[in-house]
C-alpha cells in the first residue's frame, strides 16, 4: 500500500539521495521540453510500507514511472509484488496510480496529490485512495521533507467486527512523516532518515485492507545510499516500528503468504535495495 511521485519508504529515500548526489549532464537540454518522463525500477530485500512488511520479509521487485508537465502537474503509476495478503487473492500485486501538482518557490517545493491503491483481480472492497501534501526544502547539504497523508472513510478501510481492534464501522487514516537526506560532500554517499506516525482504522477491512491495522503506531528508519554506477543506487537501512509481537501476530495471516510464512512482519530489520532511476 502506498504513495506518490517517487515513493515507498526506503526506495523513495534512495532516489531522493541519488538525485541530490548527481544531476545528469543532459538536464539542461530536457528543461525545454513541456513533458518529461521519469521513473525507476528496483529490487528490495523486503518491501516495507510504513514499517510493516508487505512481502512477508521476502524479496520484492518494484518499479514505476511519472509523466511530468512543465506546469507542475504530473501523473504516474507504481507497482510491487506482495506476499499474498491472505484473502486478497489475485496475482499478489499492488498497483498504485497517482496524480498531483508540484511547485517550487526559491528552495522550497510544495507537492499535493492523491494515490489510488489497487490490488488487481483480488477480492472486492480492497482498493482505496489517499491524499497527500508534502513540503520539501534544503538546509545546507541536507534535504528535508515533511508530509501529511490522509485516507478518508471508505469501504476498504471499514472494520470487521470480530477483530480485536474493531469498532465495526468505516474509519479514516492519518499518516505524518518526516524525512531527511544528507549528502556527504565530495562523495557519492548520502545518509537517510525517516520517522512516521500512523493513526486511524483499528483492525482489518472486509478483505484485509488496512493502512494502520493496529490503530496507532510509530515507524522509523535510518540508513545510507551510494551511487554505484550511472543511474544505479545501492541502499541499506534499518527499519523498525513500535508494533508489539502480539499485534504483529494478529496481522500475520493477512500480510503473509496464504500458506503461512515469515517471522514478525513489523519488527526491526535491515533492508537492502538496488535501484535504477531514469
Amino acid at each position: 500500500m502506498r504513495t506518490s511521485k517517487f515513493h515507498r519508504g526506503l526506495a523513495g529515500l534512495v532516489l531522493l539521495a541519488s538525485s541530490a548526489i548527481a544531476t545528469p549532464a543532459f538536464a539542461q537540454e530536457e528543461e525545454s521540453k513541456p513533458v518529461t518522463i521519469t521513473g525507476s525500477v528496483g529490487l528490495v530485500s523486503d518491501y516495507r510500507f510504513r514499517g510493516v512488511s508487505q512481502s512477508d520479509e521476502g524479496v520484492a521487485v518494484q518499479g514505476g514511472f511519472t509523466i511530468n508537465h512543465e506546469s507542475g502537474f504530473y501523473a504516474g503509476t507504481w507497482a510491487s509484488n506482495l506476499a499474498g495478503w491472505g484473502t486478497f487473492g489475485g496475482p499478489n500485486l499492488e498497483l498504485d496510480i497517482f496524480a498531483g501538482y508540484t511547485k517550487t518557490f526559491d528552495s522550497t517545493t510544495i507537492d499535493v496529490g492523491v494515490t489510488w491503491y489497487m490490488y488487481p483481480n483480488g477480492a472486492d472492497e480492497t482498493d482505496f485512495f489517499e491524499g497527500y501534501a508534502k513540503l520539501r526544502g534544503t538546509a545546507g547539504p541536507a534535504t528535508l521533507t515533511a508530509a501529511v497523508y490522509y485516507a478518508p472513510k471508505q469501504n476498504a478501510l471499514s472494520n470487521v467486527s470480530n477483530t480485536p481492534f474493531s469498532r465495526g464501522q468505516n474509519e479514516d487514516n492519518l499518516y505524518l512523516a518526516g524525512d531527511a537526506s544528507f549528502a556527504i560532500p565530495d562523495t557519492p554517499v548520502s545518509i537517510n532518515a525517516h520517522i512516521g506516525y500512523s493513526e486511524g482504522n483499528p483492525g482489518l477491512g472486509p478483505n484485509g485492507t488496512s493502512v494502520t491495522p493496529t490503530g496507532e503506531y510509530w515507524d522509523y528508519s535510518i540508513g545510507a545510499s551510494v551511487n554505484v554506477y550511472g543511474p544505479l543506487t545501492l541502499g541499506v537501512a534499518y527499519v523498525d516500528t513500535d508494533i508489539t509481537p502480539a499485534e504483529s501476530a494478529y496481522l500475520q495471516p493477512n500480510f503473509s503468504r496464504v500458506r503461512g510464512g515469515g517471522g514478525q512482519i513489523a519488527d526491526g530489520t535491515v533492508v537492502v535495495s538496488l535501484t535504477a532511476a531514469f
